[in-house]
């Protein structure tokens, strides 16, 4: 009797030891994951610059920026334990937010933005993929609690 609680608490322990870990899993440093992600916010910087002249004129550019970003986040979405990540991508890429896509869908309806316009929003942008390369480059508790408050907020 005495074998088979002992077994039992041992069971119960392990349990209790492999939920709490698998809750709180989250994908190693990933260096492909940090070099597109920065590429990514640098070509985002420079087309959203150019936001204050007609958006037909650099529709091409966008749409080849939008592939590459759309190629990450499938990346981003197959790799183990990476649900913050894919959430923050899924976030930034959607147009009705006011982040990344959001910016672009508005210079689009719009034709072209203010200078004004273009520089709050590209702050916010840049702050956000600032975030997401933290994260990346850190995994720690402190970027990941930034990047879940950002998504949380955003639901």
């Amino acid at each position: 009797m005495k074998t088979i609680r002992k077994n039992m608490m041992l069971f119960f322990f392990l349990s209790f030891a492999a939920v709490s870990c698998e809750s709180t899993r989250t994908a190693v440093f990933d260096q492909y994951s940090y070099q597109k992600t920065t590429e990514l916010k640098v070509e985002a910087s420079k087309l959203m610059d150019k936001a204050t002249e007609p958006y037909a004129k650099h529709q091409q550019e966008t749409e080849a920026f939008f592939l590459q970003a759309e190629k990450l986040i499938e990346y981003e979405k197959n790799k183990p334990d990476n649900e913050i990540t894919f959430a923050m991508w899924k976030l930034l890429t959607d147009e009705e937010k006011n982040l990344l896509s959001g910016f672009f869908k508005r210079w689009k309806e719009k034709e072209s933005l203010s200078p004004v316009f273009l520089q709050e929003s590209k702050k916010q942008v840049m702050e956000a993929m600032d975030m997401l390369i933290q994260y990346e480059i850190k995994k720690d508790k402190t970027s990941k609690d930034g990047l879940l408050s950002l998504i949380n907020s955003n639901k």
